[in-house]
């Protein structure tokens, strides 16, 4: 038998395992990295996070990746290039964690990529006739084993589309694994560049869990504080937007778009909610650029009052489809939105009767969330079966994960 294969049987054999997750999302603020004890599989998933860093990315790097960042039209020398060089910088990341934490190469079984995603064309966004779901990640996970001399998982959006999935969201398998609790409605709900978010019943019975995206969640604000501020990546504290005002008139355009109009689930990305959906959204309604800082601070405000109603919005929704209340809802947060107090004030104000939450309460630090589900996937890729979440769209019943041997 190959060795590699004998050691992949061994760890899928063990009780416990550890496995560094990485996440780098649609912000591009760096990469996650993740130290997680799994035990069990499946339902019964046991996770200690023990240790976490997000190392930033530098301007250069940011840069690298946006020159093909959510494009239709890119150069394909630089993706090519980019998808080896990115693949060996994140091993490379990892290799200066282990050493940083003082963490034995040989106690960890097995690296979690996510990798970068460039491009998310769902059907509902592409809408070409007999083409079907798609979307890609770059950061092969070949150049991340062979750097690390670790066993890889990659690519694990692949699979579900595959599979009859859009791709995303796949925070619902590890938020229905370590999130449940029988006997309390929960909603995780992330704040990410993209704002999606799971239902997890008091039942715990998985064919009642429910995920979507919602829309955006900080893409448009990270994009705009860019533009309005080129030194910034984000609007630190709501700085701006906290000093603006909502335009009722923009608000409303930004509304109009069909996705909204769509049924739930489904996914979305940069690709529709960009600068250019906001400014078409402006010439819609004859608003001139904003050019002093009060313009600025009310189009900052005007973004974040944007994702807070779509969101809440989203929510409502869905639990009167279930027949659900929202007062019956702990409604956990994680991602970088949850630091952005006026995006979580408007949440609360919306959802009023909601008990508002962070997914650290739950003992997983809600900036870790999705590296740390990762890892689960891989988890569930080594080691566990298959859940049914039964025969519905958005959560097929598979495990996901394609596996890199280090030689």
């Amino acid at each position: 038998m190959n060795n590699q294969i004998q050691k992949l049987y061994n760890i899928s054999q063990k009780t416990t395992r550890h496995i560094i997750g990485l996440m780098s999302g649609t912000s591009l603020d760096g990469l996650d990295l993740a130290h997680c004890r799994i035990t069990g599989a499946g339902a019964d998933t046991q996770v200690e996070l023990l240790h976490f860093e997000t190392v930033d990315y530098t301007i250069e790097t940011k840069n690298r990746i946006r020159a093909i960042f959510a494009k239709k039209n890119i150069d394909f020398q630089t993706f090519t290039l980019l998808n080896a060089w990115l693949g060996r910088f994140h091993g490379a990341l990892i290799n200066d964690f282990l050493k940083k934490n003082k963490i034995p190469k040989d106690r960890i079984d097995a690296i979690a990529s996510h990798g970068q995603t460039v491009f998310h064309a769902p059907s509902i966004l592409h809408h070409i006739p007999d083409m079907p779901n798609a979307t890609l990640q770059i950061g092969d996970g070949d150049h991340i084993a062979v750097t690390t001399n670790l066993l890889t998982l990659s690519d694990f959006r692949q699979k579900h589309v595959a599979a009859g999935g859009a791709g995303a969201p796949l925070a619902v398998y590890g938020d229905y694994f370590i999130f449940s609790k029988r006997g309390e409605n929960r909603i995780l709900l992330n704040l990410g560049g993209i704002a999606n978010f799971t239902y997890l019943p008091a039942s715990c019975d998985a064919n009642e869990v429910f995920t979507t995206d919602t829309g955006t969640g900080n893409t448009l604000s990270d994009a705009w504080i860019r533009r309005f501020l080129p030194h910034e990546s984000y609007d630190k504290d709501g700085a701006m937007a906290g000093l603006g005002c909502v335009l009722p008139d923009l608000l409303k355009a930004l509304k109009t778009n069909d996705f909204f109009q769509k049924s739930f689930p489904k996914t979305t990305g940069p690709e529709l909610f960009n600068i250019e959906y906001v400014e078409q959204a402006m010439e819609k309604i004859g608003m001139p650029y904003p050019k002093t800082i009060d313009e600025k601070c009310d189009l900052m405000r005007t973004l974040v009052e944007f994702s807070a109603e779509t969101i809440a919005e989203a929510i409502e929704n869905t639990l009167i489809t279930n027949h659900q209340k929202v007062c019956d809802f702990k409604i956990y947060m994680s991602g970088g939105g949850m630091h952005h107090p006026i995006l979580t004030a408007r949440l609360q104000a919306l959802l009023e009767d909601a008990s508002f939450y962070k997914t650290d309460d739950l003992g997983i630090s809600g900036d870790a969330k999705e590296a740390v589900l990762f890892a689960i996937l891989a988890n569930e890729c080594l080691a566990g079966g298959t859940t049914h979440f039964g025969n519905r769209q958005g959560i097929p019943s598979i495990s996901m994960g394609k596996i890199s041997f280090p030689n």
